[in-house]
């Protein structure tokens, strides 16, 4: 199935090497089951700002920090309006646990590694 890329919407999500690894092992098609204790997952809207959770957050807590990119329906993600939390550039989209594999199954293409850090 073609998908038109103006039907699709670029998301970015930073994530630390465990679920880098999850990522990985899906084919790079879908993002991991949430724990217990995260009852949302949140990609974001722009590269910078899952730059600076990557590089600033990831990184300390892990050791390594990574900015995934990926395309999704824009009708499905049109469902969660999109919350700003912080400055401009701080614009993510809040999506419950329970619709995470909703989520992954409008995911259009690969979720592709665009930047890495490292202690």
């Amino acid at each position: 199935m073609i998908v038109d890329v103006n039907d699709t919407m670029t998301l970015f999500r930073p994530v630390g090497p465990k679920e880098l690894e999850l990522i990985r092992a899906s084919g790079n098609r879908m993002f991991p089951p949430r724990l217990p204790e995260q009852p949302i997952f949140y990609p974001v809207l722009t590269e910078e700002y899952a730059t600076q959770i990557a590089r600033d957050w990831n990184v300390k807590d892990s050791g390594a920090g990574y900015v995934t990119k990926f395309r999704v329906h824009k009708k499905f993600i049109a469902n969660y309006p999109i919350q700003t939390v912080g400055g401009s550039v701080h614009q993510e989209l809040w999506i419950p646990a329970e619709d995470l594999t909703t989520f992954n199954q409008n995911i259009v293409g690969e979720i592709e590694v665009i930047a890495e850090f490292h202690r």
